[in-house]
């Protein structure tokens, strides 16, 4: 039998699956799919490599399917499905690694209570990341399971970049910049030589836009700025997060409002950015499809910070050779790739409307001093490809 890798990515309310086998070419995805509306309506979908329906289950709002049981569903639907295919390993996406773990590492019951500290610092994404571990890790302990953290890839940043002016005791406890969509970015750095040598051994800014929204410098492949820090919460204004904002707002809210810390968290994580701003809507499609101000407002508001970081990046690299869109809202809203290009013309950049128009990849013009890319991004391979490796 083909030795195959399963790919686990558990959010808030959903669980993401990718069943890659082992191939001499390299690994091939051959099944993938979701659970979600977890605790609400959950419904499950499994495609094959074509896009193929394979499976297709929903559950009513009373039947509360929980994180363990949607865990469950996938692996024994992939072990009804899988015939010449034998699991292998397990790779999980992690988004929290902490200062020890900045790299990816095989998965025991030491390693998973290690992972629990970092709770605390996620609390929205770090308890879901694990439960299916520490699920597996008890109904079958000989599978290989590996974690592949998001903010391994931004352990190369400097010092000073990590760094918040507070007291060294803080930041010996944890209190620094750790940056996040790691495995985004370390996907894109792997492939950048593909379309751009000048830009795989220079200065390049990758945009990483989707519902969550960060950017990062990279030079010569390796992170050295991202605009996301101790939290998953700052930089960009995101689809229901807030972004960068002052902490003495903070202060305000608890002070003035008497809101509670589970209240300001529900505020900052789940009813801001562009959901806050616009009333509307957390979706960026709807929101430049809809002819509300608040909408537009919500538009010009997240540009506007992208074009702020985008500066702020450029002054840490010293300087830019290459820009670089991807996840969803990069790799599929020419609008607002137009709009950052704009923005970005006192760099360089000179957009090229039809290409943009068309995807891609490349959307500068020939004579563009800065080259600017759309690049889709593949977290689920880069995980593969680190559990094929653990697991050897």
């Amino acid at each position: 039998m083909r030795p195959a890798i399963l790919v686990l990515n558990a959010g808030s309310s959903s669980v993401k699956f990718l069943l890659f086998a082992e191939e001499a070419g390299g690994l091939q995805a051959v099944v993938r799919g979701q659970i979600e509306g977890i605790r609400t309506a959950p419904h499950f979908i499994a495609r094959d490599g074509t896009g193929k329906v394979l499976a297709e289950q929903t559950w009513g709002e009373g039947d509360r399917l929980d994180h363990d049981g949607a865990v469950r569903h996938i692996t024994d639907f992939l072990g009804e499905l899988r015939g010449e295919l034998e699991l292998h390993a397990v790779g999980h996406r992690v988004v929290h690694g902490g200062t020890e773990y900045v790299q990816p590492v095989r998965l025991d019951a030491d390693v998973l209570g290690a992972l629990e500290k970092y709770i605390p610092l996620a609390p929205l994404h770090q308890p879901h990341n694990l439960g299916p571990i520490r699920l597996l890790l008890g109904q079958r302990p000989q599978l290989v399971q590996v974690a592949c953290f998001d903010t391994a890839f931004h352990a190369t940043n400097p010092e000073v970049s990590r760094r918040f002016a507070i007291p060294a005791e803080l930041h010996e406890a944890g209190v620094r910049r750790y940056g996040f969509h790691g495995l985004s970015y370390e996907y894109i750095a792997s492939v950048l030589d593909r379309h751009d040598a000048k830009a795989a051994a220079g200065r390049t800014i990758i945009l990483h836009l989707g519902n969550g929204s960060s950017m990062c410098g990279l030079e010569v492949g390796r992170s050295v700025a991202s605009t996301m820090g101790f939290t998953a919460l700052d930089g960009l204004p995101m689809g229901t997060r807030c972004g960068a904002i002052d902490p003495g707002v903070l202060l305000y809210l608890m002070d003035q409002r008497g809101m509670d810390a589970r209240a300001i968290e529900k505020l900052l994580y789940n009813q801001s950015g562009l959901l806050g701003v616009s009333g509307i809507s957390s979706d960026m499609r709807k929101l430049l499809g809809s002819d509300d101000a608040r909408a537009r407002l919500a538009v010009d508001v997240y540009t506007y910070r992208i074009r702020r970081e985008m500066g702020s990046l450029a002054a840490a690299l010293g300087g830019v050779d290459a820009i670089a869109f991807t996840a969803g809202i990069g790799e599929n809203s020419a609008e607002i790739r137009a709009r950052i290009c704009r923005d970005a013309a006192w760099l360089g950049v000179e957009l090229d409307a039809a290409a943009n128009a068309q995807g891609g990849p490349r959307i500068s013009t020939p004579g563009s001093r800065v080259n600017v890319w759309v690049i889709p991004t593949n977290e689920e391979l880069m995980i593969a490809r680190h559990t094929q490796r653990l697991a050897a």
